[in-house]
Formats: structure tokens, C-alpha cells, sequence
């Protein structure tokens, strides 16, 4: 992972360092860079090889990589970012290519924070100023930006216990841990690959339950991430389809554009997707996963909120906590961004606030696995 400064001194900008061999997209971003007065322009590098010659000089919080480029292309310069211990965080521009897409998934596993797509064909005019847009607040929402409100911390509002803790409220920890959970639901954004990528391996391959996740991503993307987490994990994972069954021992991923519903046919939970609006400005959305969990499980289900922009999530977690579920959130130190989580913890429905490596292990304990 990349080591990462978050919360900037006072009076200090973001520094950003543009990395593309196109120059009308090196100007483009500039000047949206410099038209922004939280952010500063830390200078433009070509190519990987060129950027990695300039980040010890310019000491960028930031590192924007295009996927494609001459010489060194974005996951050659991530591999020797994170080498050489830079302390930058990484955002990658990408195509929605196939090959764009796979690529940009390996940078998100190793540790790359985000990244934005760009325009198809030779559009270049408002759509690459929207991907500009974009980029810039990507760019914010991964550091506590001067003369702002800062981010609520876990410790504001729920002391950290350990791993496996018991909810403070009795009358809570007799509804929850009464229940036998038949599902274990993941909802996450922003740094989720990464996330999953260190989390999911935790899971045995006898796992008794279910499991299904929400990761804000495009058509494409979640599909390469699936392949590439089955790979690493005990428990296979694939990509959701229309009337698949969720079956103990197996991960299901949302697909980009897709919302996943969980329902209940029989005895046994089937997967739905639909294309209905979108929630929280996502599809899928976890939202819309974890209504439809309470719906077909009841409080019988297990939920890991896990890092990520924004509050999608948060209705969910509500209608489940107040029906009995056991809920988890990724703390503020190891989340890539502590807003899912931050608004569960700061709503105080979270049973434990707890450091990624600490979710799986509470998730089995809680499932009677450990």
C-alpha cells in the first residue's frame, strides 16, 4: 500500500502532479488544478519515467497516471510509486476498454485510491472538462481540506473496541446475536478494491454463508475485479447475474450499472438486477442491496460497510439494525476515505468500529466460524 498523508497543515494546498503523454489533457487538468484555490499545481510529467524523475523534487500529495503511455505506462510508474515509498496517493485515468479496465483494476488492487474515466472517440471538448471536474474532486475528497469542517473520527462518537466486541447496549446485543445470520453483505466505494483485495482472502473456503457486495464501479470493471479476486481468494467470486442463487461459500459482486437485489425464493435467496434509478447518484447502489436484504432475510444478515465516498448505505444499515442485524465499519485510519462508514459510526449504528484487518476475523466470530 502507499504511504499516504491525509490531513494537510494549515494553509497548505494539494499538491498535483499531472502524468499523461497527451498535452491537450496535461493542459486541461492543469488549469482546472490551478483554477481550484484548495489545489496546487506541482508541476507535468510526460510519461511514468518522467514523473518517477520528478516526484522526489516536486513532493506531490497527488500523482494523476494515465494507464496508457509510452516507455512506462500507469501500472509499471504505480509499481515503482509504491517501490520507492513515495508518499503520494494515485489516481489512475483510464479508458472503458477491456484492457483499460483490467488495468485500472490491478491499480486499484495494489493500492492506486481512485480513478476516472475517460471519454470515448475524439471527444475533447466539454467531455474531457467534465473528466476534468471530476478528477479535482476525487482529488479533495481524499485529504481533510484546509478552512473546512473536519471528518468526524470514530473515536468522537464510538470508542474502537476489539475485534469481535459485543455492541455497548445490552437490549442490542441480545436482539443481534440471538439470530442466526443467513447472509454477510459488503457495501464499499472509494479504495474498495484495495480493500477487498487485503479483506476477502480472510474468508475460508467452508464459509457458511453468502456473501454479496456492492462496489461503486462501471460496466466492465466489476467484472475484472471478480476475476481477479477469485484468483487470491478461498471462496470464488464472479460477477452477479439476473436469478443466480447466493449460495453459502460464494462472493457475488454487483455489476456496474446493474443494481443487486437479494430475494427470497423458497428457502433459498436469489440475486435480481434491475436498472431502476439510480441511489445516492450510484449504480448499483448499497442501498438498494441492503433494503432488499431486510426484506428477504429480516435482522438475519451480517453487514461490513467498508471505505468509500458519500453515505450510500447508511438507510440500509437502519432499516437492518433496527430488525436485529450485526453491523461493522472500516475505521477512519486504514479507510482510503471515512465517509460510508463515518456517517454508520457517526449514526451510531454500528456494532464495532474496527481496522480492516479486524473485519473478517469479527465477521467469522459473529457467524460462529472462529
Amino acid at each position: 500500500m502507499i504511504a499516504v498523508r491525509e490531513t494537510l497543515k494549515p494553509g497548505e494546498k494539494i499538491r498535483v502532479l499531472v502524468v499523461d503523454d497527451s498535452v491537450v489533457v496535461r493542459r486541461l487538468i492543469s488549469r482546472m488544478v490551478e483554477e481550484d484555490a484548495a489545489l496546487e499545481l506541482a508541476g507535468t510529467a510526460r510519461d511514468g519515467m518522467d514523473a518517477l524523475a520528478k516526484i522526489p523534487q516536486l513532493r506531490p500529495h497527488v500523482v494523476t497516471l494515465d494507464v496508457e503511455m509510452p516507455q512506462l505506462d500507469g501500472i509499471a510508474t504505480l509499481r515503482k510509486i509504491i517501490e520507492m515509498r513515495f508518499d503520494a496517493r494515485v489516481i489512475m485515468l483510464s479508458s472503458l476498454t477491456a484492457k483499460g479496465s483490467q488495468t485500472t483494476v490491478d491499480a486499484l488492487m495494489l493500492g492506486a485510491s481512485d480513478y476516472v474515466t475517460k471519454p470515448q472517440g475524439e471527444a475533447v471538448g466539454r467531455a474531457f472538462e467534465s473528466l476534468a471536474l471530476e478528477l479535482v474532486a476525487k482529488i479533495k475528497q481524499l485529504f481533510v481540506v484546509p478552512n473546512t469542517p473536519p471528518r468526524l473520527d470514530p473515536a468522537a462518537t464510538l470508542a474502537q473496541p476489539s475485534a469481535g466486541a459485543q455492541p455497548s447496549s445490552s437490549k442490542a446485543a441480545a436482539v443481534n446475536y440471538a439470530q442466526r445470520p443467513e447472509i454477510f453483505a459488503i457495501g464499499v466505494s472509494t479504495g474498495g478494491p484495495a480493500a477487498l483485495t487485503e479483506a476477502l482472502p480472510g474468508i475460508p473456503k467452508d464459509f457458511h454463508l453468502p456473501v454479496v457486495i456492492t462496489q461503486h464501479m462501471p460496466p466492465y470493471f466489476t467484472r475484472v475485479l471478480a476475476e481477479r479476486l477469485t484468483k487470491i481468494c478461498q471462496i470464488p467470486v464472479a460477477e452477479a447475474e439476473d436469478g443466480m442463487p447466493a449460495t453459502p461459500g460464494r462472493a457475488l459482486i454487483a455489476p456496474g450499472d446493474y443494481h443487486m437485489r437479494v430475494v427470497r425464493q423458497g428457502f433459498d435467496l436469489v440475486i435480481r438486477l434491475d436498472q431502476g434509478p439510480q441511489e445516492n447518484s450510484c449504480r448499483p447502489a448499497v442501498d438498494v442491496m441492503l433494503r432488499s436484504i431486510a426484506e428477504s432475510c429480516k435482522g438475519r444478515a451480517i453487514v461490513a460497510i467498508l471505505t468509500g465516498m458519500g453515505q450510500d448505505g447508511l438507510i440500509g444499515v437502519r432499516q437492518l439494525k433496527a430488525l436485529g442485524a450485526s453491523v461493522f465499519a472500516q475505521d477512519s485510519a486504514t479507510s482510503v476515505v471515512w465517509g460510508m462508514p463515518g456517517a454508520i459510526a457517526s449514526a451510531n449504528l454500528a456494532d464495532a468500529v474496527l481496522p480492516l484487518t479486524s473485519i473478517v476475523p469479527t465477521v467469522l466470530m459473529r457467524a460462529g466460524q472462529r
